[in-house]
């Protein structure tokens, strides 16, 4: 086996991925590392970043090195020796918001074989056979290879139902240090218009800004929009809990619950706490529509589990 480049994703809209949404769909974190490939040639174990195979010399910030130290990784493709395993290695980029232990760790996003020359239904098709989650998992789990979780399985879905998807993205994170890099939608059985096998990827920065420019102008302090500091700020944990106690009084927590705590945690953000950002920030220039959206962003980062 040679080194071999993983494909593109695509983003969701796009006419390559037109209509992926229409079937089951295992919608994953998108985490943001250096894209890493492993495969067994001639029973040695070879590794590559995105573009290059590595060497012992040139070895992508430690990442050759780790996979030769960890016997396990030569016991999985020993076992599996048709098997390429793709995954990010976590160093920094632009997210630095990981957990102190989740660096340099190899977290496996995809398992595939290679296509023969007959397989292969064009030139510009994938040279792969992706397996699928629930096929490789159990496989990873008999070695402790790391791997990437997906988030859920959505059947037939729709933009909004992946963008609620993307803000629970806290996976790898420090607590309440916001979301992750986005999020990758795989349908195991889709091909697109042009016959090619490929994944949808939404990613956070872009969706923000998208969103944030359809809102109009904002006000920036430092690198951070101000609605966005002002709601990670002043929407605590402390205070969601306050307004979840008293809207389960009696009852246990339901999602249908959900604008109900929003409202809530909202109007008390506004009501009690506007004086003291006002002050704080020397009178901003404030879009309420702008800290709702990142109120609802904070609590959904603070309070994963009521969405899930």
């Amino acid at each position: 086996m040679e080194f071999k480049e993983y494909q593109h994703i695509e983003r969701f809209g796009t006419a390559e991925v037109q209509d992926i949404e229409l079937g089951e769909c295992y919608v994953f974190p998108k985490i943001d590392g250096a894209n890493t490939s492993i495969w067994l040639n001639e029973g040695e174990v070879q590794a590559a970043s995105r573009n290059r195979q590595l060497t012992l010399t040139d070895d992508h910030e430690g990442f050759y090195a780790y996979i030769l130290e960890n016997k396990k990784f030569y016991d999985y493709l020993f076992e599996n020796p048709s098997h390429r395993l793709f995954g990010e290695w976590l160093i920094p980029h632009s997210l630095k918001t990981y957990r102190k232990d989740a660096w340099k760790h190899f977290y496996i996003f995809d398992v595939c074989i290679d296509k023969k020359e007959d397989e292969m239904l064009h030139s510009g098709d994938s040279p792969f056979i992706y397996l699928n989650y629930e096929e490789y998992k159990p496989l990873l789990e008999k070695h402790n290879l790391e791997y990437i979780p997906p988030l859920c399985i959505i059947r037939n879905g729709d933009y909004q139902q992946f963008i609620n998807q993307l803000m629970k993205n806290v996976f790898l994170l420090e607590d309440g240090k916001g979301f992750g890099e986005g999020i990758v939608i795989k349908r195991y059985d889709f091909r697109n218009k042009y016959n090619r096998q490929t994944w949808a990827k939404i990613v956070t920065s872009e969706f923000q800004e998208k969103h944030i420019k359809e809102m109009g102008p904002a006000e920036i302090t430092g690198k951070r929009i101000i609605e966005e500091e002002i709601a990670e700020k002043y929407v605590t944990t402390a205070l969601i809990d306050k307004e979840l106690a008293k809207i389960t009084i009696g009852s246990d927590w339901e999602k249908k619950m959900i604008p109900q705590l929003i409202d809530n945690v909202y109007y008390t953000l506004v009501k009690e706490e506007c004086w003291e950002f006002v002050s704080e920030y020397h009178n901003p220039i404030i879009d309420f529509n702008r800290l709702r959206f990142f109120a609802i962003a904070t609590i959904k980062t603070k309070k994963p589990e009521l969405f899930s």
